[in-house]
């Protein structure tokens, strides 16, 4: 699977250089930036589970940056991992009514830094919405991230906390290129769900498998060096 999980990311990333539509500073190795990113944005503002949430966890990557510029301005509050978790408060608490910057400038990882209060899992409440970037993502909702493993660490911790549920909707924005067909990417056990993709063009509902609950920490999986790496882990375990 890892294996399988590899030349797929390489061949999206490829098919992105391909099609001139990777932005700086480039696909390979990272969750890809891609033009219409902010159109992908819109996009999402439309759906009904936007317009329904009150408090959105979002990835820090930059093709999501449009999403998260867009909860602020529509008064989410807007919880922001800390890039590779590694901070003791790995989380980044944006409140729209009290940003030092515009929302544009407080949603970047830079930005967040002078408006956002860094916070720990304990301090965070229940989320409404899941925003997950992706390398490639099924029509059936299977999602391939860049494979550290971190937006499943969070949905885990999130999930173990008590933040999210069933209920809570995870959505991704990505370009269309990105998208794969139902049963072409390999899951596992702790791989993330995504309900909702939006690309520029369209958005697709993705059922879920039967049975779905929110991936938990699967302590086995996770390496000495990988728990070393991360205080959260740490003190969890």
């Amino acid at each position: 699977m890892l294996t399988a999980k590899a030349q797929l990311r390489d061949e999206v990333w490829g098919a992105l250089r391909s099609a001139k539509v990777a932005r700086f500073p480039g696909a390979h190795g990272r969750i890809p930036n891609f033009v219409g990113a902010e159109a992908a944005a819109e996009r999402l503002r439309a759906v009904p589970a936007w317009q329904d949430a009150g408090t959105v966890k979002a990835n820090p990557d930059a093709p999501q940056w449009p999403v998260r510029q867009r909860a602020l301005e529509d008064g989410r509050t807007l919880y922001m991992a800390v890039p590779r978790l590694a901070e003791e408060k790995p989380f980044f608490l944006l409140d729209p009514t009290r940003l030092a910057d515009s929302p544009r400038q407080a949603s970047s990882i830079k930005g967040a830094s002078r408006s956002a209060v860094t916070v720990d899992v304990s301090d965070l409440e229940p989320v409404d919405l899941v925003v997950a970037g992706c390398v490639a993502v099924g029509e059936d909702g299977a999602r391939l991230g860049k494979g550290g493993g971190f937006s499943d660490l969070e949905l885990a911790v999130a999930a173990e906390a008590g933040l999210i549920d069933p209920s809570t909707v995870v959505v991704t924005t990505v370009h269309d290129v990105q998208v794969r067909s139902a049963g072409e990417i390999p899951t596992a056990g702790h791989d993330i769900h995504v309900d909702l993709v939006v690309t520029p063009e369209r958005v697709i509902k993705c059922p879920r498998p039967h049975g779905y609950e929110p991936p938990r920490l699967r302590w086995p999986e996770l390496t000495e060096e990988k728990i070393a790496a991360i205080p959260l882990l740490q003190r969890l375990r």
